[in-house]
């Protein structure tokens, strides 16, 4: 089907339920509302670009032009338009859908193969246990298809002939739990591979029965004292409390806290985006960051196992982290006094759909200092002056996306000294395959951990990686910006001195994109930056913010030429990227990551090396963590925390938190 363009308004029904619907939102960057998805459908089917079998994998708001946005006041015309990904037996199409006009605007096909469908997941997973060879395996192993529930997967995406023309899922079982544990007993050895545009098994794969575990491994009050014949006394609470409410306000999509000030909505695919924000020095408004949002989360495995080497997810793109938002659990998840927000996203069919709780916003102080200083000199043997100092309260914008049996939570952390942090917990549930050894004295035990740990009996635990992707549209006092290296270097001609070793700092601008990607090394140490180069800071400095990368680095023995998964994802070979600002590069995996082939990533635009220096740069920051297994991760993992600062540098005139109240005595 060839583009269609459409300049006409469609039909006397659609103008009245656009008239019906509620006013849209009140800025260009708001999250669409339950009443706009449901507009945008309805004129796609009005318009005969969607039909009843017509299924809609991804709608989002398409981002109005930036100087638009820019320059977009309150009472202005308000662009909406909306980006509709379709998938039709015809084949899978995208839209462009402009609510203002009451118009599809646009229909072409896809790039590339859409995000997975809810309804795709059941589909693969009935097919799979509907399969006369996948049922013969599980009577192999003594089960029914009524004794299984199946975690349909992305096969992920190798040039091989057998791939071309399909879109694969590969299905693995577990035995249905008695527990609250529905990973705990994985059938091994065992997998359906489905083709969901010709629904129907292409294959199934058994290499062998191996013992099902017996354990059910439950996490539940009941269940783990049940196991370990006590829970630990009850202890008297430690809580975050705010008993005079909240200094937050929050109001169309606006959060308004301390000197920050900031926009939230939801995105199907990246979560949380977090637009607009800008921080208040001494009563000026000024630009840190147009937009900030998870870009792209790379899942790979590292077991060569016939069930396991193409377990090479790409969670953000392929599955979506903002259909899997979960609601928060207050007192949990976040404290008991957040601000608790709905996301509205969508279903298979079109609808809206509202999370409740998927966002919370809170302020926290766990008593830490915003800074102090003890004054020896200030001392005298009839006044003891105590230690001047402020208390650190900080304010977290916080999601929780389960993909499978991963818990990923997302934050946005706020400083009242100007930082922001970017942090992301891992937890849940690992992934585990089923072993004949139950002890490392086993005989079978050497081989079956070879590339992972066994964590429980018969359970062992296959090594991998997270990598987490994030796209950081900075604007620090307006859009010309240049990204800097501030290299530590041996100072030289130190004078008639006994010293010998020292020094200084070596800052050289990045001037094109493959000059702005770094990895970052402990051995050669050294500072990064966002600079404004045309304006004026503090004592003639040029007003900056610096990237810290704490403990969030992370690289592998990868062959990214080579191996189709990391060459889908190379953006994992650097930890900063940058580019200049383009407004269809907003995913390092590309816009359709589902069986892509890597054309169309971070690392394929940047080989363009385009100029970057003095202009609207967007920073793409890679962190990660290796992960091998061990046994205090079953059966639910402790929650690993990774992130990266981003910090003020000669962007104000002294510590903002110099303002900051006393505390009452």
């Amino acid at each position: 089907m060839h583009t269609i363009l459409r300049g006409a308004v469609v039909g006397a029904s659609l103008a009245a339920l656009a008239a019906a619907a509620p006013a849209v939102s009140a800025h260009p960057l708001d999250g669409l509302t339950e009443a706009e998805i449901t507009e945008a459908v309805a004129l796609l089917r009005a318009s005969g670009d969607a039909g009843d079998d017509t299924l809609f994998p991804y709608i989002s708001l398409h981002e109005p032009d930036k100087a638009t946005v820019l320059a977009w006041t309150e009472g202005d015309p308000e662009p909406r338009m909306v980006t509709v990904h379709l998938k039709r037996p015809d084949g899978a199409f995208v839209a462009e859908v402009d609510l203002a006009a009451d118009e599809v605007a646009s229909i072409e096909p896809a790039g590339g193969q859409t995000m997975l469908l809810l309804a795709e997941f059941l589909e693969a997973m009935n097919l799979a246990t509907s399969a006369p060879e996948f049922v013969a395996g599980l009577e192999k192993r003594g089960l029914t298809p009524d004794d299984v529930f199946c975690l349909p997967l992305t096969a992920g995406a190798f040039g091989l002939p057998e791939e071309e023309g399909r879109r694969l899922l590969k299905v693995p079982c577990y035995v249905l739990p008695e527990t609250s544990n529905f990973y705990a007993k994985p059938i091994e050895g065992l997998y359906a591979v489905v083709d969901l545009n010709a629904d129907e098994v292409v294959e199934v794969l058994d290499s062998g029965a191996l013992p099902v575990p017996k354990d059910g491994w439950g996490y539940t009050d009941e269940e783990v004292e049940a196991r370990t014949g006590e829970l630990r006394p009850e202890m008297k609470p430690a809580t975050l409390s705010q008993p005079e409410g909240s200094n937050v306000t929050v109001e169309n999509g606006l959060v308004n806290w301390d000197i920050w000030r900031f926009r939230v909505r939801v995105d199907k695919r990246p979560g949380v985006v977090v637009s607009n924000i800008d921080i208040n020095d001494q009563g000026r408004w000024r630009q840190l960051m147009y937009q900030a949002h998870l870009s792209e989360v790379f899942v790979p495995y590292m077991d060569p196992d016939d069930g396991w080497y193409w377990r090479t997810y790409m969670d953000s793109g392929e599955y979506g982290f903002g259909i899997f938002l979960t609601p928060l659990r207050a007192g949990v998840d976040c404290p008991a006094y957040a601000t608790y927000l709905p996301a509205v996203v969508h279903q298979d069919d079109g609808s809206p759909l509202s999370i409740p709780d998927a966002i919370c916003i809170f302020e926290r102080n766990i008593g830490d200092p915003a800074w102090r200083h003890f004054e020896i000199f200030a001392q005298s043997e009839t006044e003891f002056v105590p230690a001047a100092g402020r208390p650190a309260t900080q304010l977290v914008v916080r999601s929780a996306s389960e993909v499978g049996n991963y818990d990923y939570l997302v934050d946005y952390v706020f400083h009242q000294d100007g930082r922001m942090d970017v942090m992301v917990g891992s937890t849940g549930l690992d992934a585990v395959k089923g072993a004949a050894a139950e002890k490392m004295s086993d005989p079978t035990a050497e081989a079956e951990t070879r590339y992972g740990t066994l964590i429980a009996p018969n359970l062992v635990a296959p090594n991998h990686d997270h990598y987490f992707n994030f796209r950081l549209d900075f604007d620090v006092d307006g859009q010309d910006n240049t990204f800097m290296r501030s290299g530590l270097v041996p100072a030289e001609n130190v004078g008639d001195i006994p010293r010998r070793s020292m020094w200084v700092t070596k800052t050289v601008p990045a001037k094109t994109e493959l000059e702005g990607r770094f990895k970052v090394n402990p051995d050669t140490p050294a500072m990064y930056h966002v600079m404004n180069m045309g304006a004026e800071g503090p004592l003639g400095h040029k007003p900056g913010y610096m990237i810290v990368p704490n403990n969030s680095v992370a690289y592998g023995p990868y062959d990214f030429a080579g191996d189709p998964p990391m060459k889908r994802n190379a953006y994992i070979e650097y930890t900063l990227w940058n580019t200049p600002y383009a407004p269809d590069e907003r995913y390092a995996g590309g816009d359709f990551a589902f069986q892509s082939d890597g054309s169309d990533t971070l690392a394929t635009w940047v080989d363009q090396d385009r100029p970057i220096a003095n202009t609207d740069i967007v920073t793409w920051y890679t962190m990660g963590f290796h992960h091998v297994p061990h046994t205090e991760d079953w059966p639910v993992m402790s929650t690993m925390w990774k992130g990266f600062m981003i910090r003020p540098f000669n962007f104000f005139a002294h510590n903002p938190a110099l303002t900051i109240r006393s505390p009452a005595e």
